[in-house]
């Protein structure tokens, strides 16, 4: 059973990095005008980082696609190393092209094993909804034991609704409001066929989860219909 669900996992992330391919070149843009809220969103995730490791050396950006997330951090902490991990060679072509030398690049899954080494600060965008609920648990171990004591995790991330009808509610919410930033029909129909891929969970669920790991401190910081950024510490620091 268990490797039925392993194989369901790689399938789907297979697919999705596939369709993340496609899409590399124009992904910054349309991702600002798909996500309503997009300053506050990844406005939360940068000054969450102040809640671990201050300023945060060593930072890895799980799924960085292009480089969105790390170059915020970058640019609100200069002296960060920078570490990009993503499933996409084309996404790590665009960030390289980037970010340049400054960085590192590691081409993997989220299910692979993190980069050796610990982090002052793990951060994700928009990539771990990805991975189903087992998945996402197994990851949320890893993440905490690679931290340095006091090390945070921020996940800005896609989450489902609390029930279904709330979750149909965020989809339609997120529909008008990306077509009123201009979204066009068939960008957000690409949209739609990149989200066959999502396995949202909810906020309550992944915050149970990341006590679970074992994270001291433990919050949802900021939440906008389906989109949440959640902070885990690691104690000790």
């Amino acid at each position: 059973m268990r490797a039925n669900r392993d194989n369901v996992c790689l399938y789907v992330m297979l697919h999705a990095s596939e369709a993340f391919d496609e899409h590399a070149s124009a992904y910054d843009e349309l991702r600002r005008r798909l996500i309503p809220p997009f300053d506050s969103f990844y406005g939360a995730a940068v000054d969450a980082l102040a809640l671990g490791v201050t300023p945060p050396t060593r930072v890895l950006d799980l799924g960085a696609g292009t480089g969105l997330l790390a170059r915020m951090v970058r640019e609100r902490f200069p002296a960060s190393e920078l570490t990009l991990l993503d499933a996409s060679a084309a996404m790590l072509d665009e960030a390289r092209t980037a970010l340049g030398p400054s960085a590192t690049y590691v081409h993997a899954d989220l299910d692979d094993p993190l980069p050796d080494g610990t982090w002052d600060a793990i951060v994700s965008a928009l990539a771990i909804h990805h991975l189903d609920d087992a998945g996402k648990q197994r990851l949320f171990a890893k993440i905490h034991d690679a931290l340095t004591p006091g090390g945070v995790f921020v996940n800005a991330e896609q989450v489902a609704g609390p029930s279904a009808l709330l979750d149909d509610l965020y989809q339609r919410w997120n529909e008008r409001g990306a077509k009123a930033l201009g979204v066009s029909e068939s960008e957000w129909a690409g949209a739609e066929e990149r989200m066959r891929f999502d396995r949202c969970a909810s906020v309550e669920d992944q915050l149970g989860w990341l006590r679970a790991a074992g994270f001291a401190d433990v919050d949802c910081v900021f939440k906008d219909h389906r989109f949440a950024v959640l902070v885990a510490r690691r104690g000790g620091g």
